[in-house]
């Protein structure tokens, strides 16, 4: 539907009660904050509505903004398992350990909310160093390019990466 007052697309509808009759009309953004703003002033009355609404309107400019900046962030994917934002929202389960960087920006305001702090204060297994973690972040890499590799028929090198992956786990006392 058009704007009635230009050509572009009308997002905002407005429903106005004049004589009991309902009337409607159908804005843009720009032509609906013209609209509130002179209702505002020829309806002192009723001034209050009208800044009600006006701040609905507002706010529901600024949620639009945020969807689609929301939106963007869910197509942000790990380079290292190929977990897409939107999958650990649906599942809340990551697929290596690298995700908690490379997420690190959409996952702040989820911590900070959830746990008050942003950074582990507990304890962590003392078996799980740093190299550990390095070592489990490489060989989840490396699956990830194994099955790459077998979906493109590049046989020889997904048993080459097979054999690497193989060698890690010995080396590690993975069964």
């Amino acid at each position: 539907m058009k704007c009635q007052k230009c050509n572009k697309e009308a997002t905002v509808h407005v429903t106005d009660l004049v004589g009991g009759k309902p009337i409607q009309y159908h804005f843009c953004e720009e032509h609906a904050k013209a609209f509130l703003q002179n209702t505002q002033a020829s309806l002192p009355g009723e001034a209050n509505m009208a800044s009600a609404l006006a701040t609905h309107l507002a706010q529901k400019m600024a949620f639009s903004k945020a969807n689609s900046e929301f939106l963007e962030s869910d197509q942000e994917m790990c380079p290292v398992c190929g977990i897409h934002f939107s999958e650990f929202r649906a599942t809340s389960l990551f697929g290596c350990p690298e995700d908690y960087r490379i997420f690190s920006k959409q996952l702040k305001p989820l911590l900070m909310n959830i746990h008050g702090e942003i950074r582990h204060k507990g304890k962590a297994p003392k078996r799980c160093g740093e190299t550990e973690s390095r070592r489990l972040t490489q060989r989840i890499q490396l699956y990830h390019e194994m099955e790459e590799a077998v979906a493109e028929e590049k046989y020889e090198k997904a048993k080459e990466i097979r054999d690497q992956i193989l060698k890690m786990e010995s080396e590690a006392g993975i069964e």
